[in-house]
C-alpha cells in the first residue's frame, strides 16, 4: 500500500535559491523537492549542492515536510557528486529524473553503496521518458533494501516533448498514460504524484487538474510556487462528505450484528467488508492530515 504519510503537495524549490530555501519552514507543504537538476544552471551546480546539504543538516521539525532531493542523472556527470553531497545528510528521499528502465535505479543504488552511505532515505522515480511511460511496471517493482522505492512522479513537460503530444488543458491525450503509471505504482505499493501545472497565475486551472488527478487516484500534485500549496492540500484531502460516509460504513460493520458479515445493505446499496477497510484507511489519512495541520499551525 502507499505511504500513510500525506503527499498532497510536492513543491519544487531550486537548490540555489537562498530566499526560497529560507521560507520553507513557514510553508504548510507536505513534501519539498530540493532541486539540483533543471532549475539550476550548470555553473551553479556545486553551489546548489552546498545549499541543499546545509538545509538537510539544519534541525528539522517532527511535523515538517519531507525533504526530497532531485539529483541530476548519473549519465550527465553530476549525479554522483549530488549523491555524495546529500546522502550523508539523510534526506527523506532522492528523486531520480528521466528514469527509463529499472537499471537506472540500480545504478543510483550502486553509487550509494560504493560511497558507503547508510541512511533511511527512499528513492523516488520520475516517469517522464517515452520508455518509462510505455512500460512503468518493471520500474515500480524494482525494489531493493538500498534506497527502497517509495513513489513515482509524473513529468508531463518532458514527456510531451518526447512524444510530440500537445499538453493542452484537460490533458485528455495523456489520460491513458497517467492511469498506466498509477496502476504500476499501486502494483508496487507506491505513492504516485501528478505533474506540475505550468501557469502559476492560473489557480482555477490548477484546481481543475488537482480535482481530476484526485479522481483518478493520484496521491498529490507537483507544484512550482507556494501559492499552489493550499489548492493541492485541499484537493487531495478527504472531503467532509467522504469522511462522514466512511464513518458510517465503519460504524455499520462495527455493530455486533454485522461483525461477522461480509456484505451489508446500506442506504439502498450493498457494502462489502473491503469497503469498510478502505473507509478505515481514509479515516486514518484524514486524522493524520488534521493532526499535521494543527501541529503546523502551532509552529507558524
Amino acid at each position: 500500500m502507499p505511504s500513510s504519510r500525506p503527499r498532497r503537495s510536492v513543491l519544487y524549490v531550486p537548490g540555489v535559491n537562498e530566499r526560497a530555501l529560507a521560507k520553507l519552514p513557514g510553508l504548510a507543504v507536505d513534501v519539498v523537492i530540493l532541486d539540483l537538476e533543471d532549475s539550476v544552471a550548470p555553473h551553479m551546480k556545486a553551489e546548489a549542492r552546498d545549499r541543499v546539504a546545509a538545509v538537510l543538516g539544519a534541525p528539522r521539525r517532527d511535523n515538517g515536510p519531507e525533504l526530497v532531493v532531485r539529483i541530476n542523472a548519473l549519465a550527465e556527470g553530476e549525479g554522483a557528486a549530488d549523491l555524495a553531497a546529500v546522502l550523508p545528510a539523510a534526506p527523506d528521499g532522492v528523486l531520480l529524473p528521466k528514469v527509463a528502465v529499472p537499471d537506472d535505479l540500480a545504478a543510483v543504488r550502486a553509487v550509494a553503496l560504493a560511497q558507503g552511505v547508510e541512511t533511511g532515505t527512499t528513492l523516488w522515480a520520475m516517469i517522464e521518458t517515452a520508455r518509462s511511460v510505455a512500460d512503468p511496471l518493471p520500474i515500480a517493482l524494482a525494489q531493493d533494501g538500498v534506497l527502497p522505492l517509495a513513489a513515482l512522479v509524473l513529468g508531463l513537460n518532458d514527456l510531451s516533448l518526447a512524444l510530440g503530444t500537445r499538453l493542452a488543458p484537460g490533458r485528455a491525450a495523456f489520460l491513458p498514460l497517467m492511469m498506466g503509471v498509477l496502476a504500476a505504482a499501486r502494483a508496487g505499493g507506491l505513492d504516485v504524484i501528478d505533474a506540475v501545472h505550468n501557469d502559476i497565475g492560473d489557480l482555477d486551472g490548477l484546481a481543475a487538474e488537482c480535482a481530476f488527478a484526485a479522481d483518478c487516484g493520484f496521491d498529490g500534485k507537483s507544484l512550482i510556487h507556494p501559492a499552489q500549496i493550499e489548492i493541492a492540500n485541499r484537493a487531495f484531502a478527504p472531503s467532509d462528505a467522504a469522511i462522514a460516509a466512511a464513518e458510517a460504513i465503519v460504524d455499520l460493520f462495527d455493530r455486533p450484528e454485522n461483525r461477522d458479515r461480509g456484505v451489508v445493505a446500506h442506504d439502498g446499496r450493498m457494502v462489502e467488508r473491503l469497503h469498510a477497510e478502505a473507509a478505515g484507511r481514509l479515516l486514518a489519512r484524514a486524522r493524520t492530515i488534521a493532526r499535521r495541520a494543527g501541529e503546523t499551525a502551532r509552529d507558524m
